[in-house]
């Protein structure tokens, strides 16, 4: 008789997410949203840095995402030309609308009420004329997944905000939305998730670099 070839399943996908590099405003204002914000000469030195760790990796990425902001654009634009591919903008990977809040003062909000709740029970906060973590969390992560199912067997890059990669990072670790602000996404850091057939399996978190790579085939 025969032996029976067991059923091959989907393989598995390596996404790497990558944060914007460092802005003349990083850590001093709330940008959300705002147009025109580019990159420091820091944040593009830290761009290259982490472009060619990821061209380095024995499988290079085949693909790369990124948000439509200028930040985000001119980091996956490193990344991009130390690869050889063009990137590619995704609206859902935008940065999370803070409404209102856009273009405020660090030290002016983070004293108040709302900016405890924001850390405190981020799932039941929504930015006044903007949108809920919630919102934010569901539309990242529905990217990341369908991202990672047009690229089976391969690895990509997703450059995006500190936010939208928090929420991807928790819901593939299998962590509440409330505790998804315990995850530090420092600027150019890498987190890599293989999204598999049984799961997403999260590799790293805040690295300077990509993790050794899983098989994909």
């Amino acid at each position: 008789m025969p032996t029976q070839t067991p059923p091959v399943g989907p393989k598995p996908t390596l996404v790497l997410l990558v944060r914007h590099g460092t802005t003349p405003t990083t850590g001093k204002i709330l940008p959300g949203r705002a147009p025109g914000l580019s990159l420091s000469e820091k944040g593009r030195a830290q761009a290259e840095e982490v472009a060619r760790a990821i061209a380095r990796t024995r499988h290079p990425p085949t693909a790369v995402y990124a948000s439509p902001l200028e930040r985000t654009r001119e980091t996956a634009g490193f990344i991009g030309r130390a690869l050889g591919v063009r990137v590619r903008t995704r609206q859902e990977l935008l940065e999370c609308d803070v409404g209102d809040w856009t273009g405020s003062r660090l030290r002016r909000i983070t004293g108040t009420r709302a900016w405890k709740t924001v850390h405190a029970w981020p799932s039941g906060f929504r930015f006044p004329g903007g949108e809920s973590f919630s919102e934010m969390a569901t539309r990242a992560e529905g990217v990341v997944v369908r991202l990672a199912e047009s690229h089976r067997g391969e690895s990509i890059v997703v450059v995006s905000h500190a936010d939208p990669i928090k929420a991807v990072v928790a819901s593939a670790a299998g962590t509440p939305l409330d505790l998804f602000q315990r995850f530090v996404i420092s600027p150019c850091s890498v987190s890599a998730i293989l999204y598999s057939a049984d799961g997403p399996h999260v590799l790293c978190v805040n690295s300077p670099g990509p993790p050794d790579e899983p098989e994909l085939s």
